[in-house]
């Protein structure tokens, strides 16, 4: 497993709360129909983030725990929850491991991990919420990560410029980021929970060239502290690079949702 260290998301999380996409309503649908959700339960977010996701769910279940090893993620999700009036969740700050040392908790319903799995020493966490998910709930690992996509022409724009003002490896916190080659699929498969598979229906997402910059500086690899003195610089750069493709500075997205479901079965 490798160490990034304590720094990964340092300075992100601010970023992370205002221009990461919102997740559909179909995902949150989807998840309640498929595990008969009733407000009755518990439910866990692991490496939760700022918290837009368990937040959603806090009709559903009578208490929620989001856990995230960056405190300032936290701190943020405390602000939205409070924000949001939000009275059932709450926050741990640590990872699976350190959660289970001080709460004796193995009864939850259902288990999200959004965009946050390829972090994990993923064979362990599977073997830990096993004992921690009750008979008949389940895992959602939850990310739109298709290495195959092909960008459009504003989006391989966007990483040139990446690239020319943070470089070509992809830095995370202490060393620097490739992704894991044993799909989260295959992990699933050997594990002790059966998987299953669903995809959302695509949908659009309208970026600005603030929310595409926002959303960089929310990523491990793109913090804005990797850019030092040169903020101002890399900004007009990129503000120039994507007008010449829309006057309006307004793109499009189409993105495809995947949910990878360890579901334990009775």
């Amino acid at each position: 497993m490798t160490d990034f260290g304590e720094n990964l998301f340092k300075g992100t999380a601010k970023y992370y709360s205002r221009f990461r996409p919102l997740y559909p309503a179909s995902l949150v649908r989807y998840i309640i129909d498929r595990f008969s959700l009733d407000g009755k339960g518990q439910m866990l977010d692991l490496g939760c983030g700022t918290g837009q996701l368990t937040c959603r769910f806090s009709d559903w279940f009578e208490s929620l725990i989001g856990i995230d090893t960056e405190s300032e993620m936290l701190q943020e999700a405390m602000h939205l929850s409070r924000e949001c009036r939000v009275e059932n969740v709450e926050w741990f700050h640590g990872d699976l491991d350190s959660y289970k040392q001080v709460h004796n908790n193995n009864n939850f319903r259902f288990v999200a991990i959004a965009k946050a799995f390829h972090w994990m020493d993923r064979h362990k966490v599977l073997d830990t919420l096993y004992e921690m998910v009750s008979y008949g709930g389940g895992v959602a690992i939850i990310d739109n990560y298709s290495p195959n996509k092909e960008l459009l022409p504003w989006q391989k724009k966007v990483n040139e410029v990446v690239q020319h003002w943070y470089g070509n490896e992809r830095r995370a916190g202490n060393t620097t980021y490739t992704h894991p080659t044993i799909s989260h699929e295959e992990i699933i498969a050997n594990s002790t929970f059966d998987l299953e598979l669903y995809s959302l229906p695509a949908y659009e997402q309208l970026w600005t060239i603030e929310s595409i910059i926002g959303h960089l500086y929310s990523t491990s690899y793109g913090t804005k502290r990797f850019l030092g003195d040169n903020v101002p610089l890399f900004e007009k750069h990129l503000a120039k690079e994507l007008y010449k493709f829309n006057n309006d500075g307004v793109f499009k997205e189409q993105i495809q949702l995947s949910i990878k479901l360890a579901v334990k079965n009775y």
